[in-house]
């Protein structure tokens, strides 16, 4: 239990009892100062003479009581404020054991240097009762700078209105606005590349999707990083002197660091670095919102970090937050190994029950045949805005790296009664790193175990030939080389004008205006076809309620009737023709092609 600090010389241990139930008294969160707290802090104060303050935070729970000498009483910061531009979350009320509630200048003073959410002084006479109160709070000017506002005089009746807390929760909504509309200033990045222009404009996608401010770059070619500084060390203290000219706060480099690469880059520009793969991630990170999403950023985060705490140094320790420190997972980056191990563990048997009852409704959608179509390729080639058109969804279209992460299934019916599941998940990129496609594997797998693959490209991107290459790589890692695959390159409305590179068979389509998309549907319909044969049945007229059972199996493509019964031409995948011959074995006749 927390205890009362300050001036306890010559204190009973019965009064220092009385000060230490302070911590007891409940507060309720809507109220500023509860009546009953208030009484105690007068009685206490005329009994001793001195100055008592106590520290509430928003949630009414007292952090601390202090007791001081019949003028002054220290203040505390409890450093509960979310970052170093926002209130504390704690305001402080003190006494004043001469009656006087005025708020002095050192009252002031320490309002703004600790943030606290408010200060309040209560005027204390021999009798213990409270002859006035004072309050000030902190809130932003005009240039968005915290300062204390005037001195308000209170009733002492007045002080458990939730009308005060209203006001601190009003400065605080204007923070959070100032807080987002200055993130870009207080994210100011410079990139670093080895690699080429190409790869250097990804990288500053990247800085953007991730909510950086990019503010300058520099390109080193070379055929592989230097294993000390990533550019050489003379590159690196140039790139200083750029960084800091431009005013970067954040150094981004293309490729993935070392620990100890990072530390010696950082020690020459003096300010954090952070490398491709750090940003992917936290990118990821941001965009995670499904309870799957979180738990895979929150692994393949702690399987990078865990290899990179030997020689880990000011990139371990920077608690301000920003690029390199958010996720659904940990908030903090000191973390050791053994305690990395545990969660990591932790974190494999939550996406294991995952995994296993996502494989239990994979069987029971196989059990339907129904047939599943995945959409796949490169990150912002339009492949949410595709579902979208395609199924009616409303997922999350944004023109940036990443907009959206978590995996979306839809049933789409086409007007020939063709039914299949449509789904779209994570996009990839060139140096997609390990940590994240093994985490991030049996989503993945949910999407490439379909039986058709439709694999998006980019028209209007000079470099969507490269970025297919990319795509080929990564399916092949994740060994998705069987399934049918339909070429598809979107965004011909943004497409250069007579562009034709199209590889044989590629459809041309725009998942904005429309364009392409009935040859597109038409295209998956003839795949999923494929997987079908043609069946004749014949169901006598007893058994009629058959028609039924088999409609719903197949698609029929003739149907006759006799003197006996209806004799139909269906197309059936072996899964829906086992069922019916295990069922009826009766109704099969002929086999076609």
């Amino acid at each position: 239990m927390p205890e009362v600090t300050g001036n306890l010389t010559g204190i009973r241990d019965s009064v220092k009892a009385q000060l230490n139930a302070l911590y007891d008294v409940e507060t309720d969160a809507s109220a500023f100062l509860s009546q009953e707290l208030a009484a105690r802090l007068a009685s206490l104060t005329a009994l001793l003479r001195r100055e008592i303050a106590v520290y509430i935070a928003r949630n009414g729970k007292i952090l601390g009581v202090s007791v001081g000498h019949s003028d002054n009483v220290a203040l505390e910061d409890f450093g509960l404020r979310r970052s170093s531009r926002r209130l504390s979350r704690v305001r402080c009320v003190h006494t004043h054991p001469n009656g006087d509630a005025t708020l002095s200048d050192v009252d002031l003073s320490a309002v703004v240097s600790l943030r606290l959410d408010a200060m309040c002084a209560l005027g204390v006479d021999e009798a213990g009762e409270i002859t006035g109160a004072t309050v000030s709070f902190l809130a932003p000017d005009e240039e968005g700078s915290l300062q204390a506002g005037h001195i308000e005089a209170l009733h002492a009746g007045s002080l458990d209105s939730p009308g005060l807390m209203e006001r601190v929760a009003g400065n605080d909504r204007l923070l959070i606005a100032g807080e987002q509309e200055t993130q870009e200033e207080r994210e100011r990045a410079f990139l670093v590349s080895v690699d080429s222009e190409r790869s250097l404009r990804e990288l500053e996608a990247l800085a953007d999707s991730a909510g950086a401010l990019v503010v300058g770059s520099a390109l080193q070619p070379k055929a592989r990083p230097d294993p000390a500084t990533y550019v050489g060390s003379g590159k690196a203290e140039e790139i200083a002197l750029d960084a800091q000219a431009a005013g970067a706060n954040l150094l981004i480099v293309d490729d993935e660091l070392t620990a100890v690469s990072a530390r010696r880059l950082e020690d020459i520009v003096s300010i954090p670095v952070v490398d491709r793969t750090t940003l992917i991630l936290d990118i990821f990170a941001q965009r995670a919102t499904s309870s799957e999403g979180k738990l895979q950023v929150s692994l393949a985060q702690l399987n990078y970090r865990a290899s990179r705490l030997i020689g880990a140094r000011a990139s371990l320790s920077r608690l301000a937050g920003g690029i390199g420190t958010r996720g659904p997972g940990e908030s903090k980056l000191e973390m050791d190994r053994r305690y990395i191990r545990r969660r990591i563990q932790i974190l494999k048997d939550a996406l294991r029950e995952l995994e296993r009852q996502r494989g239990v409704r994979r069987k029971n959608r196989q059990g339907g045949d129904l047939p599943a179509v995945a959409l796949v390729g490169y990150t912002n080639t339009g492949k949410s805005t595709l579902l979208n058109l395609l199924s009616g969804a409303d997922v999350l279209v944004k023109d940036q790296l990443f907009a959206t992460l978590d995996t979306v299934s839809r049933k789409i019916t086409l007007k020939e009664g063709d039914e299949f599941l449509l789904t779209d998940s994570v996009g990839f990129i060139s140096k997609l790193p390990t940590d994240l496609v093994e985490a991030f594997r049996s989503t993945l797998d949910e999407a490439l175990s379909a039986d058709v693959l439709v694999i998006v490209s980019d028209a209007s991107n000079p470099q969507a030939a490269e970025q297919r290459r990319v795509v080929d790589e990564v399916l092949a890692d994740l060994g998705a080389a069987e399934q049918p695959r339909i070429e598809v390159y979107n965004k011909a409305d943004a497409a250069p004008a007579g562009f034709s590179a199209l590889p044989p068979g590629a459809l041309l389509v725009s998942a904005r205006t429309g364009e392409g998309v009935g040859a597109l549907l038409d295209a998956i319909a003839r795949e999923l076809r494929k997987r079908e044969r043609s069946y004749t049945l014949f169901v006598p007229f007893g058994d009629y309620g058959l028609l039924g059972e088999i409609r719903r199996q197949g698609r029929i493509v003739e149907e006759a009737h006799q003197d006996e019964g209806t004799r139909v031409v269906i197309r059936l995948t072996a899964a829906a023709a086992g069922r019916l011959k295990a069922q009826h074995p009766g109704l099969f006749g002929e086999t076609r092609g």
